[in-house]
């Protein structure tokens, strides 16, 4: 899917509403683990897709870097990053060899934001990414996990989501999020692009990939099995209480001692 979407992720996600809504939470995050300080933090963007809340963060003065699976998207965020005139370091990795990469520089804070995680189709993948998440703290540090929230998708077999929609001069884009729920419990995630040009009309594609669906529960011992403490749960990235039942967003939060 992201081979494919990379050029086209900028135009699916409204950056400035996203980052006016989320930022906030973030840098609430922050705070904590600055004791109000405002000193500069080393912060890793694990799964960090085009780069944006990487850039967000350096915009504010933190020490940031990026990784993510697919060269595509790195070459995105560099690119990204040139034009917002900020200093971030990218590599090319997947969730679980983060830590490999970098080597001994440690963070204060990971974040793996954008339902990220759930592209880890095993408990075992699971444990191993966040094991490196743990590897790559600094003690006392802090990971943000923000996912959808699979208990509800789950109980009401919640297919749909709301459609995307960008212009450019005379050129629309809209794009179709939707889910097929599987025989062995994975769920296959589609986008369709409808691609409106002048002169040429409608044309049409679909992107899928696979999804482990995982539960509060699962994750929240998965994160006690790694070796993290404090874990706190939200139901977004307003950083409102969690409902099982009707939040939109599982976000957790959690300390390595």
């Amino acid at each position: 899917m992201y081979e494919t979407l990379s050029e086209d992720y900028d135009r699916f996600v409204n950056w400035d509403n996203r980052l006016a809504y989320e930022m906030p939470f973030i840098e609430s995050r922050i705070e904590l683990l600055t004791g109000g300080t405002q000193r500069r933090l080393d912060v890793l963007d694990s799964a960090c897709g085009t780069g944006m809340h990487a850039i967000a963060l350096a915009r504010s003065g933190h020490r940031v870097s990026g990784a993510d699976l697919f060269p595509q998207m790195v070459e995105k965020s560099r690119r990204n990053a040139v034009n917002a005139g900020v200093a971030v370091r990218f590599e090319t990795t997947g969730l679980g060899k983060v830590a490999a990469v970098f080597g001994e520089e440690k963070f204060d804070l990971v974040l793996c934001l954008g339902n990220s995680l759930p592209h880890l189709l095993s408990a075992d993948e699971l444990a191993a990414a966040l094991q490196d998440f743990a590897a790559c703290l600094r003690p006392g540090g802090m990971v943000l996990i923000q996912n959808r929230n699979f208990d509800a998708v789950m109980q009401h077999r919640e297919r749909w989501m709301e459609p995307q929609v960008h212009r450019e001069g005379n050129t629309e884009w809209i794009f179709q999020r939707f889910y097929d729920f599987q025989d062995d419990g994975l769920i296959q995630f589609n986008i369709v692009t409808l691609k409106n040009e002048p002169g040429k009309g409608w044309a049409s594609s679909v992107a899928s990939t696979r999804l482990r669906p995982q539960l509060h529960a699962e994750l929240e011992a998965a994160l006690v099995d790694a070796g993290f403490t404090g874990i706190r749960a939200f139901g977004s990235m307003a950083g409102e209480d969690f409902s099982a039942a009707s939040s939109g967003n599982l976000v957790l939060t959690a300390v390595r001692p």
